[in-house]
């Protein structure tokens, strides 16, 4: 004959038990969303990774900018966004070699535009001004620095650049993180 004393000892433990059970079902889970939430802190920060932007036949070899954008890959915290346009860049030849800077003005982050007569850079914002290798070349400019210069790389037959953008209105060249 069951002890009266011992019915609330064994349903005390079937609780213990029923709540350990569903703790353990729970771990799983739990722990599997604890890593999803937390992946994007452990994933290393893009780098600013060479990109192709042009064919070395698009840019003739008369020294004046042509632009281009510039499109890669993009990855946000859990996503991949394929062939996204992050920004656009001059490219100039002369001869074998092609110079890229960035089309972004130093000064407020306008888009610089050829000038007319093709001699020059130009900012519709605040009239900075640059020669055609990015140097500021008006005294009067309010851009605290020269067009920020990529890094490039001929592949074959293609234009490769090193695209990053930097933070407009300091006399250093800072990249955004």
């Amino acid at each position: 004959m069951p002890d009266s004393a011992s019915a609330p000892r064994r349903s005390f433990l079937a609780g213990i038990a029923a709540l350990g059970t569903g703790a353990l079902a729970l771990l799983a889970p739990l722990w599997s969303g604890i890593r999803v939430a937390l992946a994007p802190l452990g994933r290393a920060r893009e780098d600013a990774a060479m990109v192709p932007v042009a064919k070395l036949a698009a840019i003739p070899d008369d020294g004046v900018p042509r632009r281009f954008r510039v499109v890669k890959d993009r990855v946000d915290a859990w996503n991949t966004h394929r062939r996204l346009p992050v920004g656009a860049v001059y490219l100039r030849r002369m001869g074998d070699s092609v110079e890229a800077l960035n089309v972004v003005c130093p000064h407020a982050g306008c888009f610089v535009n050829v000038a007319a007569d093709r001699s020059r850079f130009v900012c519709p914002c605040h009239k900075s001004s640059f020669d055609l290798s990015g140097a500021v070349n008006d005294p009067a400019s309010p851009s605290p620095r020269d067009m920020d210069p990529l890094d490039v790389e001929i592949r074959g037959d293609e234009v490769w650049v090193r695209f990053q953008n930097f933070l407009p209105g300091r006399a250093e060249r800072e990249p955004v993180a």
